[in-house]
């Protein structure tokens, strides 16, 4: 998520080469989902670049590869998680969580599979759980086996994008992409994570995670770590959005350390 297109010349400079866009995007956030290893796990010398740009505490929630997850759905794929384990092992204390995105067609049925293999899982790194298939979301199994391994449950809260129909092409594409799931606001564990879609609408967007600033504040004064990743249907603005998230919640936890100091851009 630090290579967006709409953010050269915005949010880092352009042209900025590969290997310095996630530096410049840590000058904005602390955090960042690591979407690009769902697709492919990357090599061991890029992930060494990625440490090298980053500080110790930057926060890395790594989504585990597809073959992982979709094509084996959790069962004999070990030789892919070890391959996956040993490429992402130069980042150290950057990995926050192992994202588990699992498949809509994962369901209560299979929520054995998936307590064989968090217990399987290194105990240096923490896991994080993203479910889509609506049954689990009544199912009460599910939140015990996590809770008993340590891993969280990653909501994805998609009620404020489907309050109103779509009004750009952005929206229609994410209105047929992005799972319609009721919005979850438990913590299992000291470092909840959370992913929120809003809207191309910034007010909309907003006012749809007054919600979640409410529920840091409750977490963080709890003495939780909670990692937020704010979303709209073009990402374009997520970085200064972020930061307005953060500033909300900063407000009424002023002990909240603040974000880094995004640097100036050289435009010429």
């Amino acid at each position: 998520m630090w290579t967006l297109k709409s953010w050269q010349g915005r949010y880092v400079e352009h042209p900025l080469p590969a290997t310095e866009r996630l530096r410049a995007y840590a000058g904005w956030c602390n955090a960042v989902e690591g979407n690009t290893t769902f697709y492919a796990t990357p090599a061991r010398s890029t992930v060494q670049t990625w440490a090298e740009q980053t500080a110790p505490d930057f926060r890395m929630v790594l989504k585990l590869p597809k073959p992982v997850t979709h094509e084996h759905r959790l069962t004999g794929a070990m030789p892919e998680m070890r391959a996956f384990l040993d490429a992402v092992e130069p980042l150290g204390p950057r990995i926050h969580a192992l994202w588990v995105q699992l498949p809509a067609s994962f369901g209560p049925e299979d929520v054995p599979t998936l307590e064989r293999f968090l217990r399987r899982m290194p105990a240096q790194y923490r896991c994080a759980v993203e479910v889509r298939h609506p049954a689990l979301f009544t199912d009460l199994a599910l939140a015990g086996v996590l809770r008993a391994a340590g891993a969280e449950w990653v909501p994805f809260d998609t009620t404020a994008f489907f309050a109103a129909a779509p009004t750009s092409d952005a929206e229609r594409d994410a209105w047929t992409k992005k799972p319609r799931t009721p919005r979850r606001g438990e913590a299992l564990t000291a470092h909840p994570i959370v992913r929120y879609l809003g809207r191309d609408d910034e007010a909309e967007t907003v006012a749809g995670w007054q919600f979640w600033v409410a529920q840091a504040v409750t977490w963080l004064r709890e003495g939780r770590s909670p990692t937020f990743f704010i979303h709209t249907p073009d990402n374009a603005d997520a970085p200064r959005l972020a930061r307005d998230f953060h500033t909300a919640v900063r407000a009424e936890v002023p002990a909240l350390p603040p974000l880094p100091e995004p640097p100036l851009l050289t435009l010429f």
